[in-house]
């Protein structure tokens, strides 16, 4: 009989392998041959993953030791696929199952399942077997990290994701670079920025805080906007940048900021705010004035300090203190943070699952760039499946959770204008891969996907003054 915890996870499974059914029968004639001879189109690697962990679910309930499983853990369930989707799909399984006992500490049964995943999948291969290898190494990983076989570095681990897309912080050139081809950022930054812009339609004196600056180009637009603004004429516009210490390139985007605005003839003000770390944040490090309208920019940073949480309650308290007319949030829609091990390792799985599609049709010409951002993502993904506790420090959460978090500090959801939703779009089709590309809105938020898989959203807040209102007391 299946442990509640083994449930727990062939439940996660079944839910992602929902429509695989469908898939297949969309793809596939009557009979494989026939479907072969349609040309039909070959599946992604989100769909084989999916096909792979309906089949995991299907054959759960099978007694088999490992052995068998290795020569054929199907038998005849695949005969719809082609022999590489079938080979991927395969070695999705022994990945799938490795995790599975890694889970229940079976150490030894999971290095021999891992080993038969390492000697197929390569980085230098098709998307599947680029994914299996990064996660088998993963799990490789955490077995020598829980048997004392390896010491991990963490210093260098740090070091590596305060460089990498992961965690939020990175003003690396190769995540700068992805922009420009992967949609997700640009389309949920743009409908951020022209939020703000909406909020302060009226104010003649605006300050920015921007916790995630990077190259600063994402403000060119508002203050182009806000230089041609009639009849209210902008006296000044002021943005403060936020980073660690040391970080010269802050520098850097700010004198790139001024001379944007000196362009435009717009009265401008950047100032940089310097931090050891980011619970060190207070509020009299802004130097706000009451005569200003703040607005404050949240790009794919509070994720960051899931880990810490007593660093993210130091920030949101010194932010309910500012008062900024609005907030905007740019998050992960993901859950890569639950407690239990193997529904981590799944969900995990199937979101870079998407992310590898996505930069394999994205970067279709950019072998190399892509090659790069895959990676930085790996190192996201170590992180993830071989760490625990503090050290775990990549973690995502999903909106709705964000909301129940948010409603703690009495914040209010503001939403986005149908202008707002409308550029968006419009920025989504200035990228060759617009038709993998959706845009949906969920409740007030706005969720860019791939697919139909949610990718990033973008929310905007403000803190509310009404006393009489009941929150709870909602932890990440």
């Amino acid at each position: 009989m299946p442990s509640s915890f083994q449930l727990s996870s062939l439940e996660l499974l079944s839910n992602y392998g929902k429509s695989s059914k469908k898939l297949r029968s969309s793809s596939y004639g009557r009979n494989g041959d026939e479907g072969k001879e349609r040309g039909r189109k070959k599946l992604s690697t989100e769909e084989i993953m999916r096909v792979a962990g309906a089949r995991y679910v299907q054959f759960s309930d099978m007694r088999h030791d490992d052995f068998s499983m290795l020569m054929h853990p199907f038998g005849h369930a695949l005969s719809g696929l082609s022999e590489d989707e079938t080979r991927d799909v395969e070695l999705v399984h022994l990945l799938l199952t490795a995790a599975e006992k890694v889970g229940y500490e079976q150490f030894e049964r999971a290095s021999r399942l891992l080993s038969n995943c390492e000697w197929i999948a390569s980085e230098q291969a098709n998307p599947v077997q680029r994914i299996v290898y990064y996660f088998a190494e993963a799990l490789r990983q955490r077995i020598d990290g829980a048997t004392g076989r390896f010491e991990f570095v963490q210093k260098e681990l740090e070091t590596k994701l305060k460089t990498g897309p992961e965690n939020g912080l990175s003003t690396s050139i190769t995540t700068v670079r992805s922009h420009q081809y992967v949609p997700f950022f640009l389309v949920t930054q743009f409908a951020g920025i022209q939020a703000i812009i909406e909020n302060v339609e009226s104010a003649s004196k605006i300050h920015i805080i921007d916790l995630q600056l990077r190259s600063g180009v994402q403000w060119t637009g508002l203050m182009q906007a806000l230089a041609e603004r009639e009849p209210c004429r902008v006296k000044l516009l002021k943005i403060t940048a936020v980073g660690l210490a040391g970080d010269e390139k802050i520098v850097e985007s700010g004198k790139r900021l001024e001379s944007v605005a000196a362009s435009f003839n717009l009265p401008f003000s950047f100032n940089a705010v310097y931090v050891r770390d980011m619970e060190d944040i207070k509020e009299e490090l802004f130097k706000t004035r009451s005569d200003e309208s703040l607005a404050v920019f949240c790009p794919l940073v509070l994720r960051t300090m899931i880990s810490r949480p007593g660093c993210l309650e130091n920030l949101m308290r010194v932010l309910k203190v500012l008062n900024p007319a609005i907030l905007v949030v740019i998050e992960v829609e993901a859950n890569l943070n639950s407690p239990s091990f193997v529904n981590r390792f799944i969900e995990t799985l199937f979101f870079y699952s998407v992310y590898f599609d996505c930069l394999g049709t994205c970067m279709e010409h950019e072998p190399e760039l892509r090659m790069e951002m895959e990676s930085l993502l790996c190192s996201g993904i170590r992180n993830i499946v071989a760490r625990e506790g503090k050290e775990r420090i990549v973690r995502s959460v999903k909106m709705e959770v964000w909301s129940a978090f948010f409603a703690r500090f009495r914040m209010v959801e503001l939403g986005f204008s149908d202008l707002s939703l409308y550029q968006a779009k419009l920025v989504i089709k200035q990228f060759p891969s617009a038709s993998c590309c959706t845009l949906e809105k969920m409740g007030k938020s706005v969720v860019v996907g791939w697919k139909g898989t949610p990718m990033q959203s973008v929310s905007a807040w403000k803190f509310s003054r009404d006393r009489g209102r009941a929150f709870g007391n909602y932890r990440l």
